[in-house]
């Protein structure tokens, strides 16, 4: 069994997130304290939620499996000394419980915009990375005039944008691959009811599995400007990401015609998972681009 999960190109993902949760959880005791935090209550369920520092609102939207510390914990202290962050935990994920309503980009995009109101913040920046990052494309597609401006981090708005390994990988995720890790660990440590890990994957996993397409109509009428960051080698295919950016009015000459108000940085030497510790790099683009 050690030598058929070893094999597993997820498996080999698996251990890659392993090492970032190492080297995040060694920043913890240097983590801000937020100057609020608490459960919302949205759409049937409690999203639990971070604030920290003042100024311009922007929320963060975390990665599959993970939470606010494991996904932004060293980006957090930097991004809070000139803006307003807010740091959401999705459907089952750390401090915010598992529930049974089925998973859905739609369904966890319209609890993103009930905290925007749970909080009276009318309109906001958002980045999201991968599983957040596609929650992202969604928000921007049902809440235009909820969004400021949007930041994609190696997420794809459709199951076509990843490369066929990454889609073989998503479909042969199990339970076991998650026992003992550092993820776990992190559920452990926050979650209201330690029993609920195994459904909490369970539910993921099968949402994982099932293709999906927001519709590349929806994309190009995406009227705010979208910051798109990608690793190299990330698992996104990149003649679909070209064509993302094309949507979104990228890929022209500027010496011929006005600046596209949207971006696109691919982040050599990177994949998925090495991306989001790059944390000097992404909070140069952030703080370029959001400014």
């Amino acid at each position: 069994m050690e030598n058929v999960l070893k094999s597993n190109p997820f498996f080999k993902l698996l251990m890659m997130v392993i090492i970032m949760l190492i080297g995040s959880q060694q920043v913890y005791g240097q983590k801000v304290k937020p100057s609020e935090s608490g459960y919302a209550p949205v759409n049937g369920i409690k999203m639990y939620y971070e604030v920290y520092g003042e100024g311009k609102p922007i929320i963060l939207l975390h990665g599959a499996f993970m939470t606010i510390d494991t996904n932004w914990g060293q980006l957090i202290p930097e991004l809070s000394k000139n803006r307003k962050v807010i740091a959401v935990e999705l459907q089952g994920h750390g401090h915010t419980p598992f529930s049974e309503r089925k998973l859905s980009h739609a369904a966890l995009a319209g609890d993103v915009a009930a905290v925007m109101d749970y909080l009276k913040i009318d309109k906001a920046d958002i980045v999201g990375y991968s599983f957040g990052g596609a929650i992202a494309y969604q928000f921007a597609i049902q809440n235009p005039g909820k969004l400021n401006k949007l930041v994609i981090i190696s997420a794809a708005y459709k199951s076509a944008g990843w490369i066929p390994q990454v889609s073989s990988a998503f479909k042969s995720m199990k339970p076991e691959l998650f026992t003992n890790s550092p993820m776990h660990t992190a559920y452990d440590a926050v979650a209201p009811d330690k029993t609920k890990w195994t459904p909490f994957l369970e539910q993921m996993i099968a949402a994982a599995g099932q293709p999906f397409d927001f519709g590349d109509s929806n994309i190009s009428k995406i009227s705010a400007p979208v910051l798109i960051i990608s690793g190299d080698n990330d698992g996104l295919d990149k003649a679909e990401l070209a064509k993302t950016y094309k949507l979104l009015g990228g890929g022209i000459s500027a010496d011929l015609a006005p600046m596209p108000k949207s971006q696109l940085a691919i982040v050599p030497g990177q994949s998925h998972v090495s991306l989001m510790m790059q944390t000097d790099t992404i909070l140069n683009y952030l703080n370029n681009f959001l400014k």
